[in-house]
C-alpha cells in the first residue's frame, strides 16, 4: 500500500507541473498512464467498470469522474480536479488534487483551499477507537463554516487489494447512518472531500460518468489514501 500510494502521489506531482493554459485533459491522461507504467504500476482506473481513461479530469463545476478529452483544453481561470489510482503488486493507491489554472477567482481559490483543509481535519480523526462519523463530522463542519455544499451522492471508501472496498466514508453526517464502522489500526481508507461552492446536489452527464454540481458552480476535490493509526493517520499518497 505504501509503494502504490507513493506512486500515485508522485504521478499527481508530475501532472501538476503540466497543468497550464492550453493543455488538453487527454494529454494529461496520456502522460499519467506513461508515468505510472514506467514506474512499475498499472493505472487503476483504466477499464474499471468500463471507464475509458487512466485518470479522471473534472473541470470547474465537474465534481468527479470527468473523462479526459482532446476537445477539453484548460483555460485561464479554470480549476481541474485530477483523480488518480495505481496498482503495484496487487495493491491500490488512490488520490486526487484540485489544481488552479492561471488567474483563478478569489472565491474559487478559497474553495480549493478549504477543501484541502477539510481532508486534513477528517484525516486527523482516522485513529483507532473513533468511528466513521468522526471523519464525516470534521469535514462537514469545516465546509459549512464557509457556506459550501458537501456532496452526498459520492463518498470515500475502503481500499486495499481492490480499489473500492467497504466501508463507505461519507463527508457528511446523517442520523440514519449511526456512528458508522469503528476504526482500527491498520485499516486503509480513501478519504476524499468533494465540496461545492453552491448546492451539494449533483447531476450525472449523458456519458454516464461525469458528475457536476447541479447549479453549475465550481467544485473542488481533495483525496488521499490513509492508514488508520493508533494515535494518528499515516497519509500514503503525499510525497
Amino acid at each position: 500500500m505504501r509503494v502504490a500510494g507513493r506512486l500515485v502521489g508522485e504521478t499527481l506531482n508530475h501532472l501538476e507541473k503540466l497543468v497550464e493554459i492550453g493543455v488538453s485533459t487527454y494529454e494529461l491522461d496520456r502522460e499519467a498512464e506513461a508515468f505510472i507504467r514506467r514506474n512499475g504500476g498499472i493505472p487503476s482506473f483504466l477499464h474499471y467498470n468500463g471507464y475509458p481513461a487512466s485518470i479522471c479530469t473534472s473541470v470547474n463545476e465537474q465534481v468527479v469522474h470527468g473523462i479526459p478529452s482532446k476537445k477539453v483544453k484548460l483555460k485561464d481561470g479554470d480549476i481541474i480536479s485530477i483523480d488518480c489510482g495505481a496498482i503495484v503488486d496487487g495493491w491500490h493507491g488512490d488520490a486526487a488534487r484540485t489544481f488552479l489554472v492561471g488567474n483563478v477567482a478569489p472565491e474559487v481559490k478559497k474553495l480549493v483551499e478549504v477543501t484541502k483543509e477539510c481532508f486534513f481535519l477528517g484525516a486527523a480523526q482516522a485513529k483507532e477507537g473513533n468511528h466513521l462519523i468522526d471523519i464525516a463530522r470534521a469535514v462537514e463542519t469545516h465546509a459549512k463554516e464557509y457556506g459550501y455544499g458537501v456532496v452526498r451522492d459520492m463518498v470515500g471508501h475502503g481500499i486495499g487489494t481492490s480499489m473500492h472496498e467497504p466501508p463507505e466514508v461519507p463527508n457528511y453526517v446523517d442520523i440514519r447512518m449511526g456512528r458508522g464502522a469503528k476504526l482500527f489500526e491498520g485499516m486503509t481508507l480513501a478519504i476524499e472531500p468533494m465540496i461545492n461552492l453552491g448546492t451539494w446536489r449533483i447531476v450525472i452527464a449523458a456519458d454516464g460518468w461525469t458528475a457536476s454540481a447541479a447549479d453549475g458552480k465550481p467544485s473542488a476535490h481533495y483525496e488521499n489514501t490513509v492508514i488508520v493509526g493508533k494515535d494518528s493517520a499515516e497519509v500514503l499518497t503525499l510525497v
